[in-house]
Parts: C-alpha cells; sequence; structure tokens
C-alpha cells in the first residue's frame, strides 16, 4: 500500500500547487465564472492549501508509518480531494490549471480506490468505549438533514422545469454539491451511520474519513464570507453560525471516535 500512500502525497503536492496559482492569479484562472463561484472557489484554495494538503501529506506518511487511524483518516481526506477535483474539472471553465486539476483527480481516485479496496475492517481493534449510538446517530441525522435540504430546492425546481436557485447563483445547469452529495456522499455518510448501529466493522472503519470530510467541508463555507468581504463584495453571513455548529460538534465527535481505535502498527501496515 506504500505507493498509494505516496501517489496521495504527489496528488496533495500538485494539489497545492494549484491551489497556490488559484490565489495568486484568481482573476485569471476563475474569471470567467460568476462573482459567487469566484468566493467560494477562493476559500476552497484557502482550506486547501493551509488545512487539506498539509493534512493528505502528514495522514499519508502515517499510513507509511502502518498506522490505521491515520489509514482511516486519509481515506476521508481522499475523498474530500476526489470531491473538491470533480467540482473543480467538471465546472470550471477551461484554463490553465485544468490538466492539473484532472491530474490530482486521477491520482486521488486512485489512491482512494486502492485504500479502500486493501481496507480490512474486520482487523482494526476497536476499544470497549467506543462511542457507537454518537456516532451512528450523528451520521445518520446529519446524512438525512441535507438530503432533506437539498430536496427541499431541487423538487420544486424538477416539477417547475427551473434551474436550482443555488446552481443559478453559480451560473450553472445544476449545483454540483445537490449532485455529488445525493447520489455518493450522503448516501454513504447515512450508510456507515446505519452500519456503526448495527455493530458491523465497515462502518466503523468508514465513520472517521466521514466525520473527517464533514469537517473538511464546512471549513469554506465559514470562510466564504469572510473572502466576499475581502474582496469587497456582499457578503452571506446567514450559514456561518449552524455550518459552525455543526463543524464544532463533528469535530467532537470524530475526537471522542478516533482514540478509541487501538493501533498496532505490525497489523495496521498494508502491503
Amino acid at each position: 500500500m506504500d505507493r498509494w500512500a505516496r501517489v496521495s502525497m504527489v496528488a496533495a503536492g500538485l494539489a497545492m500547487l494549484g491551489n497556490l496559482a488559484g490565489l495568486v492569479w484568481a482573476d485569471a484562472v476563475y474569471g470567467r465564472e460568476v462573482t459567487v463561484f469566484v468566493q467560494q472557489a477562493v476559500a476552497q484554495d484557502v482550506v486547501d492549501l493551509v488545512v487539506v494538503g498539509p493534512a493528505l501529506l502528514v495522514l499519508a506518511a502515517g499510513v507509511l508509518r502502518g498506522s490505521d487511524r491515520a489509514w482511516l483518516l486519509w481515506l476521508g481526506a481522499l475523498a474530500f480531494t476526489v470531491y473538491n477535483y470533480v467540482i473543480y474539472a467538471f465546472t470550471i471553465h477551461v484554463g490553465r490549471l485544468s490538466l492539473l486539476w484532472m491530474a490530482v483527480l486521477g491520482l486521488s481516485v486512485a489512491a482512494l480506490g486502492a485504500g479502500l479496496h486493501r481496507l480490512d475492517p474486520a482487523a482494526l481493534a476497536w476499544s470497549d468505549r467506543v462511542p457507537r449510538r454518537t456516532v451512528g446517530l450523528f451520521l445518520v441525522v446529519v446524512g438525512v438533514l441535507f438530503a432533506l435540504l437539498w430536496l427541499s430546492e431541487l423538487l420544486p425546481a424538477v416539477v417547475r422545469g427551473t434551474v436550482p436557485s443555488s446552481a443559478r447563483e453559480l451560473g450553472l445547469p445544476a449545483n454540483p454539491v445537490h449532485v455529488l452529495d445525493l447520489s455518493f456522499f450522503l448516501p454513504a455518510v447515512v450508510a456507515a451511520g446505519v452500519l456503526v448501529l448495527r455493530r458491523r466493522p465497515l462502518g466503523l472503519a468508514l465513520a472517521p474519513g466521514l466525520l473527517l470530510f464533514l469537517v473538511l467541508t464546512g471549513l469554506p463555507i465559514l470562510l466564504t464570507p469572510l473572502v466576499a468581504s475581502w474582496r469587497g463584495e456582499t457578503a452571506t453571513w446567514a450559514v456561518v453560525v449552524p455550518i459552525g455548529v455543526l463543524t464544532l460538534v463533528t469535530v467532537a465527535v470524530l475526537a471522542r471516535l478516533v482514540p478509541t481505535l487501538e493501533e498496532d502498527p505490525a497489523r495496521g501496515r498494508r502491503a
């Protein structure tokens, strides 16, 4: 598995170069996007450069050392990277960073696929302190609530044959977050929560990565109003409190879960 951890390091390095370029030359990179999209893209670049990229490098190093905790969190950071670069590659006009985004996407998908394929949930040793009920219920509730929130916008648009308001604000025919969340991420969150409640090893194996994914998702949302203000544009602050509270609660749940996985480098290291 060492090779795939190193592949993810290459992806993280390329991503951070792209993030830096996106911040330095934002007008050139995102100049054909609408204002709201540019605000979100700049916020995402900051979070990716400062948090996601370094985290992926550190977690990949942990995987190389044989850490099971790092392995499970590494999967979440990789999944978040794949999610982001699907949006970058498919929704931003083709430009100077397009090939780099495609490279990051391809490398991240390959490493994530290999990591999931070689993960053995039954080999993980969880202590009797695992907060199964807290983790399981939290994942199910968050997944269902976000699905209902997205559907509350999508269903009326489908019935009326119009573009959802959030997609219209981004200048897109559809909101990629709705598509990715309802097709992949939210079903995975709910399924993992149910599996945790049923005491299935796979649920606990997936839970840390999904919780980390949720934390990383909240950070650019919280940063976007600050980016808008810094750029002298209209900022929307309404989401800061609910997303901030959700992010903090997710961090707390993750902090309770991860230490209950007992480390054994000899067991955790994969070929």
